[in-house]
């Protein structure tokens, strides 16, 4: 076969062509696929039997093979139109179904034409029946034998009755030895099947009770058609009236007959159809084809639902006003859980969400669920599972599952792991979760509360949490909770229509001073890239999308123009745009102003002479003036873009002991990635790799005998990393802060403190980067504590251990790390400790106090605002408002949120550092001192800012000190 030259056939052309094979010089291969059965049959059941014919010759031997030749005999056709063949089947069951509502109809006909009286039989036969009909119950069994049918009632039922006769033996011919009944309910549910073979058996029982009693009858008390049915139904409801009985012995057999099969059958198919139920119930039925039709829907695909998961993801959903009509198809290939179950019976959920049983993998359940027809598919990993790989493995799965069966269908897929990210690349929105975990910890360290802000953002909420609180700074801190990221057209703006042609400095803080928002990023139309503050070298265009920061979208706005006047107020004018309610213009940039969006700019300025005092207009009791914001930017003033230029202002003006820091240091991209489709990012590089054995903290090697952080003498002040292992996602961790904007005299050297040592691969990733070190130990160990260098840090970051994430109790996974981070917070109380945990709720237990009013009263607030429906009533925390503890399933509103909003993921991960675009800012952090209060409010904190270094400020974190009695404590205050 292997020299055998396989020569196209005129049926790959045509199908409906029979294939003659004639006698050529060379062996040819004749084409197997000739048509000899017809097309859309299926194969027999019985085995499949083949023909061979040889004709030999002394120089050529040709085969001519036909297959499928049982399918031709006659038996075969019939049993293909009568069983096989879909269509022709279903017009036999309709023809057949339609003999049978005939035959009854007949006999209906027949029965009311029918008198006994007037039968004339022969006289002898009556002169004996009335001889021998003694009392009203006697039988006359003349009138049960014979029926005096007209000509043609009878011509039709025999007729009737013969098609009907011999169909059903050739039915039974042809399914002997076949699976008769699959064939004709394959297209029917088990569900469906039971119910209506339960409908038929209790009509049949009691359209052959009535008729046979009435038939019966006839010789006793003559009753009608009508009162037999009446009797049967009475009867069989176990009512019993006792007004119409059976007279004669025959027709109270044929009742006795009757119950004793209805006890028999009825219990079993009742006992079926509840069994059937019990599963469907369990399984939860199917999603409508009209409903997917006409209404919209989305399918949540889980390996297990927990009530966290989707009490977040629901109140994240429907909180858009334009998805209040969706719904919501749960796929889990779990049972229900009691407590979803109960949340699913509430009314406000249980006519949007539909919970089914079923697999992603399963064509049928996702037919099930519709996917076709879904406006879009969540896959969601579990992150509580011990093998977090695993994890990924059956999301992947899924997401492939799911782009087979619906290629059109949006996919919204989670994923934990950064090394299993390309394997969904092509999903719509993909997050994954160790990557924005690691970066957002990475800039809790170097801005305060990253995570605080973020998940604020990516939260959606009016705004209304705590305005009730008689503390100041909680009314403000739950008001700017409702600060969210949209978008709209420059030319479609009132907020910034006005600034076409101007540069986005200018249009950010002129719109901040109108309107109250914060203009923080901008697309152009022929660009997809976002960039975050482009600074004065973007000039706006009418074209260009803006992404700005307000309390609401500015459809949802109404404006009031005031107008000053010398002795009068101002009269308020409707605005532009009808809203259900007047928003107030004041106030409503998120209040998080130390954290700014600054410039790309590879030698960013000294922070100390960003809000210095001008020198004019600077004495006297007169404040100082700020230069003002230029609608175009003089190019003198606007700072170089040379992302690989080594000059920089923190290296020069300063001594050579200070210059020592980074003089080594090069800038350029990382040689080596843990994992593929991490984002490349210009970060601060040694300009060697590093040896291994360098990378070790506890032990000294032949190029360094150092062995504890205290002999390095760092300059700066060291961030410890507390992790079970060294993943590729602890990759994300180094790079926010080793990248190109961080000034290099202010770089913090990185102790990773591991359960298990790292492998050489790891090792490989990091080698390149200045002050990166590692060590085996633990934080519940002293020794491997101060060994690390914790007294020489000022932050302790604590990742949450995969080991410890799924426990017997849920809640009770952070139970080890919440109690050696109370240990270490008691030993070292100036210590900065940012923990994760895997349970949002159990934050209330960092930094525990038995006693101490303040948290009382916090908690009793989370429990007033929980009460009201709100989606963050844990925001009040103390340790959550500080940035000092973090949970990676509060962004999981992130992936909910970008079926609403597309650009939440990507704005997200530049603000975070995971992604870089030319000409896109980054995010820092400023400290305000004593010296910079003379810009006395946030509005000239903006106007400066703008005006000297071209940042964009977008929040505040407000600490306060205040005087207590001895039993409360000073609480830090965050306003964001």
């Amino acid at each position: 076969m292997a020299g055998a030259k396989l020569t196209p056939s005129p049926s790959e052309i045509d199908p409906d062509v029979k294939t003659e094979v004639q006698k050529t010089p060379e062996p040819t291969w004749v084409n197997p696929s000739n048509p000899l059965r017809t097309m859309g049959s299926f194969g027999s059941d019985a085995g499949q039997r083949y023909q061979e014919e040889y004709s030999m010759d002394s120089t050529n031997a040709q085969v001519q093979v036909e297959f499928y030749v049982n399918e031709n005999t006659f038996k075969e056709r019939l049993k293909l139109f009568f069983i096989k063949n879909q269509r022709s089947s279903l017009r036999i069951r309709l023809f057949n179904f339609s003999l049978k509502i005939l035959t009854c109809a007949l006999y209906i006909l027949r029965v009311s034409l029918d008198n006994p009286k007037d039968y004339n039989p022969c006289t002898t036969c009556r002169n004996n029946s009335e001889a021998n009909a003694t009392s009203p119950t006697d039988i006359d069994w003349y009138l049960i034998f014979w029926v005096n049918r007209r000509e043609p009632v009878w011509a039709i039922q025999v007729t009737v009755a013969l098609i009907s006769f011999l169909e059903t033996m050739l039915i039974t011919y042809l399914s002997y030895k076949n699976d008769f009944h699959r064939a004709i309910q394959r297209t029917h549910s088990a569900m469906f099947n039971q119910v209506f073979i339960l409908i038929c058996t209790l009509l049949c029982l009691v359209f052959t009770g009535a008729c046979g009693i009435q038939h019966l009858e006839r010789a006793g008390k003559h009753l009608n058609l009508f009162d037999s049915f009446y009797f049967c139904i009475v009867t069989f409801s176990t009512v019993g009236y006792g007004d119409v009985t059976p007279q004669i012995w025959p027709s109270q057999l044929l009742v006795v007959i009757l119950i004793c099969v209805a006890l028999v059958v009825l219990p079993l198919q009742f006992e079926e159809l509840a069994y059937l139920w019990m599963e469907s119930q369990k399984l939860g039925g199917n999603y409508s084809r009209h409903r997917a039709q006409t209404e919209k829907h989305v399918v949540l695909c889980v390996s297990s639902l927990k009530i966290d998961l989707l009490m977040d993801f629901l109140n994240e959903f429907y909180a858009h006003p334009r998805l209040q009509d969706y719904y919501v198809v749960i796929l889990c290939p779990t049972e229900i859980d009691i407590q979803v179950r109960r949340i699913l019976q509430i009314p406000l959920w249980s006519q949007r969400v539909i919970y089914l049983q079923g697999s992603a993998l399963k064509d049928q359940d996702l037919m099930r669920a519709k996917m076709d027809d879904a406006e879009a598919c969540f896959i969601l990993s579990s992150r509580n599972e011990v093998d977090r790989t695993a994890a990924d493995h059956q999301t992947i799965l899924r997401a492939w599952a799911a782009k087979d069966f619906a290629p059109n269908c949006p996919l919204y897929v989670q994923i934990l792991k950064p090394e299993n990210k390309f394997h969904v690349k092509f999903a719509d929105h993909v997050v994954c979760e160790e990557e924005f975990k690691y970066a957002m910890l990475a800039l809790n360290c170097v801005c305060p509360a990253t995570s605080t802000l973020v998940t604020l953002l990516v939260h959606t909420s009016r705004g209304q949490e705590g305005q009730l609180s008689p503390e100041q700074w909680q009314r403000t801190y739950g008001r700017c909770s409702g600060n969210e990221v949209y978008h709209i057209r420059l030319c479609d703006s009132k907020f910034f229509g006005e600034y076409d042609g101007k540069s986005f400095t200018y249009a950010s803080f002129h719109a901040h001073k109108k309107y109250g928002v914060c203009l923080i990023g901008v697309k152009r139309e022929d660009n997809k890239s976002i960039l975050l503050n482009p600074g004065p070298r973007h000039i706006m265009a009418a074209t260009d999308t803006c992404y700005y920061i307000n309390i609401t979208k500015e459809e949802n706005s109404a404006f009031i123009f005031k107008q000053e006047e010398k002795h009068n107020k101002g009269m308020a004018v409707s605005g532009l745009y009808d809203a259900p309610s007047r928003l107030p213009v004041h106030s409503i940039i998120a209040s998080m102003g130390t954290v700014a969006i600054d410039l790309q700019n590879p030698d960013p300025p000294e922070e100390s002479g960003k809000l210095t005092i001008p020198t004019e207009n600077g004495a006297g009791s007169r404040r100082p003036s700020i230069a003002p914001v230029l609608e175009i930017a003089d190019s003198s003033a606007i700072l170089p873009c040379d992302l690989l230029s080594d000059q920089s202002e923190d290296e020069t003006n300063q001594s050579d002991e200070e210059g020592s820091v980074g003089s080594d240091f090069v800038k350029g991209y990382p040689p080596n990635s843990p994992y593929i489709g991490s984002s490349p990012t210009l970060c601060h590089l040694l300009p060697q790799k590093a040896p291994f054995c360098c990378l070790r903290l506890d032990k000294g090697c032949t190029h360094s005998s150092f062995e504890d952080a205290k002999a390095y003498g760092f300059k700066n002040k060291l961030i410890i990393v507390s992790a079970e292992t060294a993943g590729n996602g602890l990759y994300n961790f180094i790079v926010p802060l080793r990248a190109y904007y961080r000034p290099r005299k202010e770089l913090n050297p990185i102790v990773l403190l591991l359960d298990y040592p790292p492998d050489n691969h790891f090792l490989e990733a990091i080698c390149c980067f200045p002050m990166v070190y590692f060590m085996a130990g633990t934080i519940d160990n002293l020794d491997n504590l101060l060994q690390c260098g914790i007294i020489y840090a000022d932050n302790l970051v604590v990742v949450d251990k995969e080991s410890t994430m799924s426990a017997e109790e849920d809640y009770m996974a952070d139970a080890k790390t919440i109690v050696n981070v109370q240990t270490m917070f008691r030993l070292f109380p100036s210590l900065s400790i940012i923990t994760e945990l895997t349970h949002p709720s159990n934050m209330r237990f960092m930094q525990f106090r038995a006693k101490d009013c303040y948290s009382l009263a916090l908690s009793k607030l989370e429990k007033i605002e929980r009460d009201k429906g709100s989606n963050l009533a844990f925001m009040f925390r103390l340790p959550f408002a500080a940035g000092r503890v973090f949970s990676i399933s509060m962004l999981d509103t992130l992936l909910y949120q970008s079926f609403v909003k597309d650009y939440m993921i990507a704005i997200a991960r530049l603000l975070l550092g995971l992604d870089t675009t030319p000409g896109s800012g980054y995010l820092c952090a400023m400290k305000i001192t004593e010296e910079d209060l003379w810009i006395r409010t946030y509005g000239r904190l903006f106007q400066k800012l703008c005006s000297s270094s071209a940042e964009i400020p977008i929040g505040i974190y407000r600490t306060e000190s205040h005087m207590f009695s001895t039993s409360e404590a000073s609480p830090p205050s965050f306003d964001a």
